[in-house]
């Protein structure tokens, strides 16, 4: 594993499971210092201890939580040089619009979309402040699509995510600080294994739209993530980075 990383300071939102867990340990391996931020204390300490990194229990739809995280960050490690913004939610009762009800669509919007913009408000004041920063905020590949089986406030915060990592990645670049968009496909994660359970047929029909015929692995996103937080991508910013198997590219896939 090289070391991309060696001497920058990484904080992680839901990072106890699925893509978080996985880039906190991707990240690690490449030589940064970790801050797992989770809302859960025993799953989060776990896997800060594993790679000798920090746990931060965070709600990450409350201001002062996320703007603690990010304080206990610089003052701990000595900087933030990369905000990876993960944590979200994908609840069964976020469904079709005709059957969603408002306490669904606020509950997604305030962990997904909001959860982000507070990261970013505060984790761009410590950036600015050194510099420099890569900033990473998850999306989704049905920002950029629509789905027949929709998760209507889902789709809608990952859309929010896109627009705002756009326009935040054009407003701060010229004091070095980079955001962009991680746009995965469907993902072997415990909140995608979840979603199917309650209904194998529409896991079915979502695969059969994959090019590659499978969900992605956590640790091929978190691949992304290290890329992203890296300066192997330091031309990047205000970028739509879709890792999807190629199913934003497909017309038809292979038998």
């Amino acid at each position: 594993m090289s070391k991309r990383l060696e001497g920058r300071v990484a904080v992680v939102t839901g990072g106890a499971s699925g893509i978080g867990l996985a880039s906190v340990r991707r990240l690690a391996a490449e030589g940064a210092r970790v801050v797992v931020a989770d809302i859960d204390p025993d799953t989060g300490k776990a896997a800060a201890e594993e790679v000798d990194g920090l746990f931060v229990r965070t709600d990450v739809t409350s201001e002062s939580d996320v703007e603690a995280l990010f304080a206990t960050a610089v003052t701990t490690y000595g900087s933030l040089d990369i905000a990876f913004n993960n944590a979200g939610i994908s609840p069964p009762d976020d469904d079709s619009i005709l059957t969603t009800g408002l306490d669904a669509w606020q509950r997604v919007q305030d962990v997904n979309l909001t959860s982000v913009y507070l990261c970013c408000k505060h984790a761009i004041g410590h950036m600015r402040a050194q510099g420099k920063g890569s900033v990473i905020n998850t999306a989704s590949f049905v920002a950029v699509m629509g789905a027949a089986t929709s998760q209507i406030s889902y789709t809608a915060s990952k859309g929010g995510v896109l627009a705002m990592s756009r326009e935040l990645g054009v407003q701060f670049a010229r004091e070095g600080i980079r955001v962009n968009a991680l746009c995965p496909g469907p993902v072997n994660t415990p909140l995608l294994q979840e979603l199917f359970a309650k209904d194998p047929e529409r896991a079915a029909r979502r695969l059969v739209h994959i090019p590659m015929g499978r969900f992605a692995e956590p640790e091929e996103i978190a691949a992304a993530v290290a890329f992203l937080a890296s300066d192997d991508s330091s031309f990047m910013t205000a970028s739509s980075f879709l890792v999807d198997g190629g199913i934003s590219g497909a017309y038809v896939t292979p038998l």
